[in-house]
């Protein structure tokens, strides 16, 4: 997948990979802009369409805050000590180009663009404009930031073929619930026959074995494969996904379950719920929308 806000075209990508290839869009104000985006898509050979739909406000990240990470960076004392300390990657960043949002406008410096960025992300975004987007898109699309099995079901009937369980790394709304808690809700809610994409903490093989066993057909992962790219580059990123896959096979095995179907038919039997808490629920309905419980 490729984001709308990646430092790497959308042309780029094309060439070096022919294989599925899922476009990931902001909720943007400007139509042009998003009619342009979702044109080069096209022209790139991209096969999906993934709408964003849980970035439309900054939310309080305050580990950036507390790195004092900003845009364009401030270079503070903190910040030249630690360049200093890590030479290697201090070249790297002065010996290359200045990063570019290249999807947008591979001709202006990412932190020139911030601002601009942030003026286009639309907070009324609503279901009227999703309907719009997919007509423009007319082929296979998800909705990213599902936590709500209502809006799972608006969702499909507004076209979108794959419902991607998100809650953007919990780095959004604060006590947002666990994409894991909600997953069996959305799963009812739509049936067996939408696709379901889940991410969230997935970093372990157990982690995806739970999400396919609680209606998941795919997990997205983040930190894993980026440990592995700073660790070792492409090699590290491949590392780094076998590590996965072992993983998941040796816990479906330990299970006894031959097989991803298998374990997605036998799957709710085999997950041990934590005992429920007051914590689990912020409000009294709460457990009506789905969310509630843990999984061990």
């Amino acid at each position: 997948g490729l984001s709308s806000l990646a430092t790497t075209g959308i042309s780029e990508i094309g060439e070096i990979h022919k294989g599925p290839k899922v476009f990931q869009l902001y909720v943007w104000k400007d139509r042009e802009l998003v009619k342009e985006v979702l044109s080069k898509a096209k022209e790139g050979g991209f096969d999906a369409l993934a709408l964003t739909v849980d970035f439309t406000w900054y939310g309080n990240r305050e580990r950036d805050i507390r790195n004092d990470f900003s845009i364009p960076p401030k270079y503070s004392v903190a910040q030249v000590i630690e360049a200093i300390n890590k030479p290697a990657w201090t070249y790297d960043f002065l010996s290359h180009d200045p990063y570019t949002y290249a999807c947008i406008n591979s001709d202006v410096p990412a932190d020139s663009l911030a601002a601009f960025v942030n003026s286009q992300l639309a907070p009324e975004f609503d279901w009227q404009d999703a309907e719009w987007l997919l007509g423009e898109w007319n082929g296979p699309a998800a909705v990213k930031g599902v936590v709500r099995p209502d809006d799972a079901v608006r969702a499909v009937e507004t076209g979108f073929s794959t419902m991607w369980v998100s809650n953007h790394g919990a780095r959004q709304l604060e006590t947002s619930p666990a994409t894991i808690d909600v997953l069996p809700s959305i799963r009812e809610a739509v049936g067996p026959d939408v696709e379901i994409i889940m991410d969230g903490g997935v970093q372990r093989g157990t982690d995806i074995a739970k999400a396919l066993a609680l209606g998941a057909d795919s997990v997205g992962v983040g930190k894993p494969y980026l440990y592995g790219l700073a660790a070792g580059g492409t090699d590290g990123v491949i590392k780094a996904l076998d590590i996965l896959k072992v993983e998941l096979d040796r816990a479906m095995g330990l299970l006894g379950v031959g097989s991803v179907d298998d374990l997605k038919k036998r799957g709710p039997g085999l997950i041990k719920r934590r005992p429920q808490s007051a914590r689990d629920y912020p409000d009294q309905y709460a457990y009506e929308r789905g969310y509630g419980g843990g999984v061990i």
